[in-house]
């Protein structure tokens, strides 16, 4: 297939579940090339009827997983009525456990996800927390929840992975002397970013760890007199920012996480219940 397939997903809520089946299917097929339109929120029988109208125009295949019924109808209905083609991936499931039952389902968008949000919240933070490692897209350092910045091999990564398990969406920029740090960085409120510190011994360690494992001779990278001006020079643009720190030498991830979270929402217990480790 030489042509671009052109997919609808649409759900009244967030659109999860048919972008799951969507891609469990399009696995089977990585020759075509797809445009795969997100669609949620379809909550009206007005709604439906202008997606029915657009899957016209847009000679679109649709998939939905509309679980009110007068909005399932209303789309199905305009949609028979334009020739489009589209699978319904929840109603005939629905339908054979209302027979098997004889209790009738509750029609209601956004029940899945709701049942499945702690699990749906930390994917979508791990996600985040990939895309934005060691300073990548900096133009989206204001979707964070947190932000952790520091020299090289003061755990900014590993504790970001850790809190990113927790539900947080938390991003790390190096602080490199001689490299401006990026302006969006500049931009965020103080109080969503934490610099992560180390004493100057600890961090020679880390990083003659680190070279032997890369087995390389970086010039001054594990050099303690500059490892110091490194240091000095993170902690005067944290200073001068509004910064917090946290010193970080001999303090597992775990311990970290917290102190991050802490720093953060100071003694709130209930905000820092949710992303403590249990």
């Amino acid at each position: 297939m030489t042509g671009l397939l052109t997919l609808h997903v649409l759900t009244g809520g967030s659109g999860r579940t048919c972008e799951q089946v969507l891609r469990a299917c399009l696995a089977q097929f990585p020759g075509i090339r797809t445009n795969v339109v997100l669609r949620p929120r379809v909550d009206s029988v007005h709604a439906a009827q202008v997606e029915a109208e657009e899957a016209a125009r847009a000679r679109a295949l649709v998939c939905h997983s509309l679980v009110d019924p007068a909005v399932r109808w209303q789309f199905e209905l305009h949609a028979d009525r334009r020739g489009v083609s589209y699978v319904d991936v929840l109603g005939p499931m629905v339908s054979a456990v209302e027979d098997a039952t004889a209790v009738a389902p509750l029609g209601r968008p956004g029940l899945s996800y709701q049942l499945n949000k702690e699990q749906f919240d930390r994917m979508d933070a791990v996600d985040f927390t990939l895309a934005h490692d060691d300073g990548q897209r900096a133009h989206e350092l204001h979707r964070a929840d947190i932000v952790l910045v520091g020299v090289s091999r003061v755990s900014k990564s590993v504790t970001c992975f850790y809190l990113a398990y927790r539900g947080v969406r938390a991003a790390n920029v190096p602080l490199c002397e001689g490299i401006p740090p990026p302006e969006e960085l500049l931009q965020l409120p103080p109080a969503k970013v934490v610099g992560l510190t180390m004493n100057p011994h600890r961090l020679r360690m880390l990083r003659e760890v680190r070279l032997t494992a890369m087995k390389s001779e970086a010039a001054n990278y594990a050099d303690e007199a500059a490892i110091q001006c490194e240091l000095r020079y993170a902690q005067r643009l944290m200073t001068k920012h509004g910064w917090r720190s946290i010193d970080v030498s001999y303090k597992a991830v775990e311990e970290v996480a917290v102190d991050v979270i802490h720093t953060l929402v100071g003694s709130d217990p209930v905000a820092a219940s949710v992303t403590s480790p249990a």
